[in-house]
């Protein structure tokens, strides 16, 4: 019954966000809330959420202080100067702009907080996109799919989960698995350059078309060869001012909320802050919550401008949190119902003993989709012992078990219950649904080929 029960509800709910039948919000609420009356919770169910808010309440904090944080060094001017040094790199060449995205989501996750790389990324960003005409959707593909490679990194969380759980050395699971790393992230750079490539076709074919409609409306006109050239160049610089009109009020060198004479109080403010946060001294949202008090007192000493720096962050901030804390609903049904428990133990009893030698390819496989739709915590802890100690009757060890068990991390990062794609889809202005249909894909393309690599380096057994 939980079982039914539990691929129901996860089903339903990625029916109604993927056909844009019901927002995030009310898709995270309403169906668990549904399926967990029917699965017997009674009025037990709110405990049951209370739970998940209160384990997610740490997550909301973070990321309503960090968007206000990042939200008034925008403001203030601080990513300006460095917009304007990749814009010169990408010489406004969509692919260039692209694979740099990439290559910036990769360095700024070696600090292992996806949050914080997806508010430097999109920061930095956002505004080249808008100005070049590029989709945001391939920004948070690019971006997300990146981050979520990196996330196996020992300090990103899954591998010490993995170890914690299995009683092993996180060494010993990440350094073997450094071959896979790199090949997923020369599949992530791949899928950068073809999206980059495709969005350069894509701009140049608009251009030319809108260049070819506005000289032909032009020589209409005037019958003037001579007047048709200057209309239509005319007419190409109004579409170039219309597609960069949002970029050009993003940067606007004019705008009231500059600080030049505190940019560089600003910027030791920010190195400080993601310093502090990779020593990992005191945690995080307690740090985004000083340093965007320091940001706003410094910054907007009147009480009236301190409450516009916010409200100008307003939308965002209830947006992402709001989905944080519906997120909150689900993982409270699906561990206060045992629906987990119960999923898990259903699957290990439908896999036939003559599969049992491929149990570290099959965890590797299972991961992809259990670690979508479950925190890292209800897979790590929950469904791997389960699987790792099934496996040991087979030979299989439980380091390489939690080897093929972090391989599903690029799918496990897109999903609806990780807060931090919740906020990049927010700061990118882009639909969760626009973002899975372009990134789910790729990134189960990423997962599987960390998987084959390690299968085929030996890391991970395979019969």
């Amino acid at each position: 019954m939980l079982v039914a029960l539990g691929f129901l509800m996860v089903g339903l709910f990625m029916y109604l966000i993927l056909s844009k039948r019901a927002t995030p919000v009310v898709g995270l609420i309403l169906v668990p809330v549904a399926f967990g009356v029917a699965a017997g919770a009674g009025l037990g169910i709110g405990d049951m959420i209370t739970d998940g808010i209160k384990s997610l309440a740490p997550t909301a904090a973070l990321l309503f202080f960090a968007i206000i944080f990042f939200g008034i060094m925008i403001d203030v001017g601080l990513f300006d100067p460095l917009v304007s040094f990749i814009l010169r790199l990408v010489r406004n060449d969509p692919a260039r702009l692209v694979v740099g995205t990439a290559v910036l989501a990769l360095v700024v996750s070696l600090d292992g907080d996806g949050s914080t790389t997806f508010i430097i990324v999109t920061s930095a960003l956002l505004p080249l996109y808008l100005k070049l005409g590029v989709s945001p959707v391939v920004l948070t593909v690019v971006a997300g799919l990146a981050n979520a490679t990196m996330n196996i990194l020992p300090w990103g969380g899954p591998t010490v989960r993995a170890a914690t759980a299995l009683g092993v050395s996180p060494s010993d699971v990440f350094v073997p698995m450094i071959p896979s790393l790199v090949a997923g992230l020369i599949i992530v750079l791949l899928f950068a350059l073809h999206l980059g490539v495709m969005e350069r076709r894509r701009i140049g074919a608009l251009v030319f078309e809108s260049e070819r409609v506005l000289v032909g409306a032009s020589s209409g006109g005037s019958g003037s060869g001579a007047a048709s050239t200057g209309a239509g160049g005319g007419g190409a610089d109004a579409g170039d001012d219309e597609v960069t009109g949002r970029f050009i009020d993003g940067l606007d060198p004019n705008r009231p909320t500059l600080r030049p004479k505190l940019l560089w109080f600003n910027a030791a403010l920010t190195i400080t802050l993601l310093t502090v946060l990779v020593i990992d001294i005191l945690p995080i949202p307690v740090l985004f919550m000083i340093a965007a008090s320091i940001a706003l007192a410094v910054n907007f000493p009147q009480v009236k401008e301190q409450g516009e720096a916010i409200a100008r962050h307003s939308s965002s901030i209830v947006s992402v949190v709001a989905m944080v804390f519906a997120a909150a609903v689900l993982t409270g049904v699906f561990q206060g119902t045992g629906m987990v428990e119960s999923m898990a133990s259903w699957l290990m009893g439908i896999i036939p003993p003559s599969l049992g030698p491929y149990l570290a390819v099959i965890t590797g496989v299972l991961s992809i989709p259990f670690t979508f739709f479950m925190t890292n915590d209800a897979f790590y802890f929950g469904i791997l012992p389960v699987l790792s100690e099934t496996a040991a009757t087979y030979g299989i060890e439980p380091v390489e078990m939690a080897r093929a068990s972090i391989t599903g991390q690029a799918v496990h990062m897109q999903s609806p219950l990780v807060p931090a794609i919740l906020l990049l889809v927010t700061l990118a202005g882009v639909g969760l649904a626009d973002h899975h249909k372009k990134v789910l894909w790729r990134a189960t393309v990423v997962s599987l080929t960390m998987l084959v690599v390690g299968v085929l380096l030996g890391q991970i057994p395979f019969g």
